[in-house]
Parts: C-alpha cells; sequence; structure tokens
C-alpha cells in the first residue's frame, strides 16, 4: 500500500493488498461465525489464518477474541498466546479479561497470574499518562452501564422475558442510564468529547454507549461531537456507524450500516430496520472495519443474505 513509481507496479501492489486485507475480513469474519456456533477450535484455526495473511491488520480485540475461540477449544497455550499479543497491542480492559466466562478454564493454569500481572503492569502505564480522576469516573460509569446489561440474558432465560424480574432489571438500567447521562452530557457540556490520550479507548467507548444508550434529542445533539472525534481517531468508526444508524432510524430514515434491528409488528421478530442501498451495505461495513452483515445477524439468531445487486 506503500507509494511506489511505476503506475502498473502502484496498481498490482494496491490490487493486491486490497485482496489480502479482504481475505483478512473474510477469515475474521468466518471465525465469529464457527465462534457463534460454538465450533471453537475451527474459528480458532480461522483467526490463526487470518493474521497470517500479508496485509492482515488485526487489533488488540482480534487478538482477545481468538484467545476465547482457543480457550474454549481448550487449546490453553494458544489462548495464553494471544492474550499476550493483545497486551502487547494494547488490550485494556483488566476486568472483563477477569470476569469473562470463555476464559475459566484458564484461571486454574499457572500461566493465569502471570499474564494477569503483565496485562496489569502494562494498563498501568498507559494509564499514568491518563487524567486520572477522569478515566475513574469513567470506568465507573463504564461498570454501571454494563452491570445491569449482563444480566438480561440470564434473566430473560430463567424467568422470561415478561416476568417482574425482567420488569425490575429495565427499570433499574433506566434508572442507571438516567444518572449517567447526566454526568457524561455535563462533561461533553463543560469538555467536550474526551481524547485517548486523556482516558485511553475504554474512556472513549464509555461516553459513547452512555449517549447511544439515551434518547433521540440528546443524540441528535452529540452526534457531530462523536463525529469529530471519530475523524480525529478517538471513537471507532463502526462505533460512530452505530451511533448514526440509530439516529436515522428514530428519525424514520433508513439506516446506512444495518447495525438496528427492530421487532416486527406482525411477527414480533427480529427485524433489521430498512437499509438505504441494501445490495451495497457490506462494501460500506467492510470500509470501516465491521464484519459483513450476514455474520452480523448470526449474532441475533437471524439468517440474513444480501439482496440481489
Amino acid at each position: 500500500m506503500k507509494k511506489v513509481i511505476m503506475l502498473a507496479i502502484s496498481l498490482l501492489l494496491s490490487g493486491g493488498a486490497v485482496v489480502a486485507q479482504s481475505g483478512f475480513s473474510t477469515l475474521k469474519a468466518r471465525a465469529g461465525d464457527a465462534y457463534a456456533a460454538k465450533s471453537y477450535s475451527e474459528s480458532g484455526k480461522l483467526y490463526d489464518q487470518a493474521f497470517g495473511q500479508r496485509q492482515a491488520q488485526p487489533t488488540n480485540t482480534d487478538f482477545y477474541n481468538a484467545a476465547c475461540s482457543w480457550a474454549l477449544a481448550g487449546n490453553a497455550t494458544k489462548a495464553f498466546q494471544y492474550l499476550d499479543r493483545a497486551t502487547v497491542a494494547g488490550w485494556e480492559n483488566v476486568a472483563h479479561v477477569k470476569q469473562d466466562t470463555d476464559l475459566t478454564a484458564l484461571h486454574t493454569d499457572k500461566r493465569w497470574q502471570p499474564m494477569l500481572t503483565k496485562l496489569e503492569a502494562a494498563v498501568a502505564a498507559m494509564e499514568a499518562r491518563y487524567n486520572q480522576p477522569l478515566k475513574k469516573q469513567l470506568d465507573a460509569i463504564y461498570a454501571s452501564d454494563q452491570g445491569s446489561r449482563q444480566q438480561i440474558e440470564g434473566i430473560q432465560k430463567q424467568y422470561g422475558p415478561e416476568s417482574a424480574q425482567m420488569r425490575a432489571l429495565w427499570k433499574e438500567m433506566a434508572a442507571t442510564d438516567s444518572i449517567n447521562l447526566g454526568t457524561i452530557t455535563a462533561l461533553l457540556d463543560s469538555h467536550g468529547w474526551p481524547t485517548k490520550a486523556e482516558v485511553g479507548k475504554m474512556g472513549t467507548e464509555t461516553v459513547f454507549l452512555v449517549v447511544q444508550h439515551s434518547n433521540p434529542p440528546t443524540l441528535e445533539k452529540y452526534f457531530p461531537m462523536a463525529q469529530q472525534a471519530a475523524e480525529r481517531g478517538d471513537l471507532s468508526k463502526p462505533a460512530l456507524a452505530l451511533m448514526q444508524d440509530r439516529l436515522l432510524m428514530w428519525q424514520g430514515k433508513p439506516q446506512r450500516y444495518g447495525s438496528q434491528l427492530t421487532q416486527d409488528a406482525k411477527t414480533h421478530k427480529m427485524v433489521f430496520h430498512p437499509i438505504e442501498d441494501e445490495a451495497h451495505v457490506d462494501e460500506r461495513r467492510a470500509a470501516i472495519g465491521m464484519e459483513p452483515l450476514a455474520s452480523y445477524a448470526k449474532r441475533f439468531g437471524l439468517d440474513y443474505q444480501l439482496p440481489a445487486k
């Protein structure tokens, strides 16, 4: 992808790079599909192949996901290798590593504690440069935002979606979201969208989560600020895509990236909110690092096929 002198060579190399990067994205998506189908060994092997692509550009999240697949497949050695690569690549969510049930089988391995020690040291080194009071505040907000949401699946399975327990959880989430939103909007109004240099990737994504879980007027007000954050690299492009899709949906317009689902009024099943130029949605998703829509749909138990172009 670097500049070269001869046009013919430039076209050849850039074309090859596109194919290779496409191969990486395709393999990574297949790995995610295999994970969703609980074919963990296959998922791990596909991640191996994806990372072996010459033009692959894996993120720390990609390495972490590979570690989860190999841990569930029973290959602790590969799982620890990828956790190490995730650490080196800048993974910073220590709490998630400790709580993630995908990694439970690794907890009794003698390599578990040294891995955590190395991760915590790396994160501490990164956080030493952060705005500590603001980072601590955002960490607490993230924990409260995700804490109740992580209970949804378990309570629905145990008591049912219309149960008193589920209604109580929704009420708890609404109260927590309201408190968090007040804190975040005050931050945005006085400080602007925080940078990664100030609070790290988790901190900036926490701001996104709270705004994303808010209401149409709030989302519309702060979307331009989120766009600016994404343009300077302080918010991921997929996160901005989710925010844009939700705003478009609330405005009664077709979404661009297919991230938003609604309940069909007749069948009561989950369906995609209408998508603008749906035949080319995967091209838009790929351009910002999102998986194919069919793979995304499987996360919700949907069998999706792109319409013909």
